[in-house]
């Protein structure tokens, strides 16, 4: 599912709130989710799990085309950890 389809369907299932609403009352969540990140903090949501950021520290890679080391930077990553509920129903048989 892409942004576009999830605004879609959540206008369809809220038939009292227009498709720009919807559309930018997912983009606030999104945004509200990505500030928060930005600031080191940790997103969780009940049941879905819980995103975090991890630092990755400054290697040594090498140029696949030419085989040659480069220094790849420190950075920070998101990484998402998944809750129990979200686990179990897709483990479900």
């Amino acid at each position: 599912m892409i942004k576009s389809e999830l605004i879609d369907r959540l206008a369809a299932e809220n038939p009292h709130l227009t498709q720009k609403d919807v559309e930018r009352i997912v983009n606030v969540i999104l945004d509200e989710m990505t500030d928060a990140l930005a600031d080191g903090g940790r997103v969780e949501l009940r049941g879905f799990g819980a995103f975090s950021v991890r630092s990755r520290p400054a290697r040594q890679g090498r140029n696949p085309r030419t085989g040659d080391a480069v220094r790849v930077p420190a950075k920070s990553v998101p990484f998402f950890k998944s809750g129990k509920e979200l686990r179990e129903r897709l483990n479900a048989d």
